[in-house]
């Protein structure tokens, strides 16, 4: 049994051995690899952080997910309270705050400040209804939301910003499909690169590898070092990506605070961890990719 794990252990060895000295080998050809997978890996990270950005900031964005509810006039205070329980019975409504017809008089009043006085003495014949403020779990469905609300019978008309929370919910949407198209898009290109290095090392060691089968040597055993070649590389390009990630990131967010308050970008440091585990993750799997279809193609297996 020791001398299975020792076996294994020296097995090991020379697996990681000869990955390692593949990279330094082709030096050229692993830097410009690395080099471009890098490259695939900060864009595709970039679009995916200014869509998680951008996501963030529609679901904050509390005055847009609020619908204001106007009951019909003819209801008395009691009946307006009533309407409660059927307005959060709807689907996207997450709560729905009743407020009366003095509580927005007030507020109007206070809201125009000094000029309050040109309304001195309106209190006495309110033209103002009972109202409710709706708060949407998801204003991707502002629309829907209103249409199903406006069918309840009490409720009169509505006031929302619906025009822009479909703009911005059509921003994330557009950012989301590039985000994904590139991920698939340069995953292929990255896929494609670190298949064509390993070729390089395979071609320059075909008569090794040639007697290493004639003499028994197992299809994994003359693999296995090769896969060690493709996630190096790959771990190294996830490596240089993060670098890179990092005073990209770091650049967008400043010029952006400089050009709107309205879009603030989550600091670097809230997801710093886990974007080098993902990319390091998705670096270690292109690597895995790459050569496992590079080999597989050459070995005829």
């Amino acid at each position: 049994m020791r001398r299975s794990f020792r076996n294994r252990r020296a097995g090991l060895g020379y697996f990681l051995y000869e990955g390692l000295r593949s990279v330094l080998v082709h030096t050229f050809m692993s830097f410009a690899s690395v080099t471009i997978i890098a490259a695939c890996l900060l864009i595709t990270g970039t679009f995916g952080l200014v869509a998680y950005n951008i996501d963030l900031t529609v679901r904050s964005l509390g005055d847009l997910s609020t619908i204001m509810l106007f009951v019909d006039e003819d209801l008395s205070e009691r009946d307006a309270k009533n309407l409660q329980n059927r307005l959060t019975a709807v689907a996207n409504v997450e709560k729905a705050l009743f407020v009366s017809r003095d509580a927005l008089l007030e507020s109007f009043l206070k809201s125009i400040g000094e000029d309050a006085y040109l309304l001195e003495g309106i209190e006495a014949d309110n033209p103002l209804r009972h109202a409710y403020q709706v708060s949407m779990k998801d204003i991707s469905q502002h629309k829907e939301t209103v249409a199903a609300l406006m069918k309840i019978d009490g409720v009169a008309s509505s006031n929302s910003d619906l025009e822009v929370s479909d703009r911005l919910v059509q921003i994330r949407r557009v950012v989301n499909l590039i985000s994904f198209t590139l991920i698939a898009m340069l995953g292929a290109v990255s896929v494609f690169i670190i298949s064509n290095t390993v070729k390089l090392a395979l071609f320059s060691r075909r008569e090794e590898i040639a007697i290493m089968r004639m003499v028994g040597a197992t299809n994994h055993f003359i693999r296995a070092p090769f896969v060690v070649e493709g996630v190096a590389l790959g771990l190294l390009a996830a490596g240089l990506a993060y670098l890179c990630q990092w005073g990209v990131y770091g650049y967008i967010t400043r010029a952006l605070g400089e050009g709107t308050r309205i879009f603030a970008m989550v600091p670097f440091s809230d997801f710093s961890w886990p974007l080098i585990f993902i990319l390091l993750a998705v670096g270690a799997f292109i690597g895995v990719v790459g050569s496992s279809l590079s080999i597989r193609k050459f070995l005829k297996v």
